[in-house]
């Protein structure tokens, strides 16, 4: 069935306001309501449809929920306690970080898994995390669903130390969680196009 011009337009713009939409929204701003679990299966399938080399499909998913955030929060205040300086290690920045992934009602180990069988770069396989990456951000988008990708080093020796093998590597943890988005404004803006395109005929 073809398209009439109409439905078309409708489309593209749906899907460009879903990709302006978008933004980072950290834990801090997270309603305590969770996430359903038919959501994150949607959320994570469309993860899976990303462009990848060779259909590799290098991407590995563990869904942190409920008692599993509280010893990451543990992880992470002991974490910064032992390479930060009592100066800069407050007993108040402590406890932030040690309860903050209890504001996510769900947080999303994100897993490289390098393919044994093919040869194929490693920046192929972490380019086809990264898309699926963008997947899920797109769809909470859709879903009215608040999402940041947080790449700290605690997230990833964190993982390394409880999942990986030896052919994984964790690339972060994506942090979910509905918010208040009548209220919610974000002043980042981004470069205007002809700022960063080079155009030859």
């Amino acid at each position: 069935m073809i398209m009439c011009e109409e439905e078309r337009h409708v489309r593209q713009q749906l899907l460009t306001d879903i990709i302006r939409r978008r933004r980072s929204v950290f834990a801090d701003d997270y309603l305590d309501v969770p996430v359903p679990e038919a959501v994150i299966r949607e959320i994570l399938t469309n993860a899976t449809w990303a462009p990848t080399y060779k259909m590799t499909q290098p991407w590995r998913f563990i869904v942190l929920q409920e008692s599993q955030r509280a010893p990451f929060g543990e992880y992470l205040a002991s974490y910064y306690r032992e390479r930060l300086s009592a100066a800069e290690w407050t007993h108040s920045r402590h406890e932030r970080a040690r309860r903050y992934p209890l504001k996510a009602p769900c947080i999303i180990v994100i897993i490289m898994q390098r393919n044994r069988k093919i040869d194929i770069k490693e920046w192929e396989e972490m380019a086809a995390v990264c898309c699926a990456v963008q997947n899920m951000a797109l769809t909470c988008e859709a879903y009215d669903i608040g999402a940041y990708w947080d790449s700290c080093d605690a997230c990833v020796a964190y993982a390394r130390e409880n999942w990986l093998v030896e052919n994984e590597q964790c690339l972060g943890f994506f942090y979910m969680g509905y918010y208040d988005r009548r209220n919610y404004c974000s002043t980042k803006k981004r470069t205007a196009i002809d700022k960063k395109t080079t155009w030859l005929y």
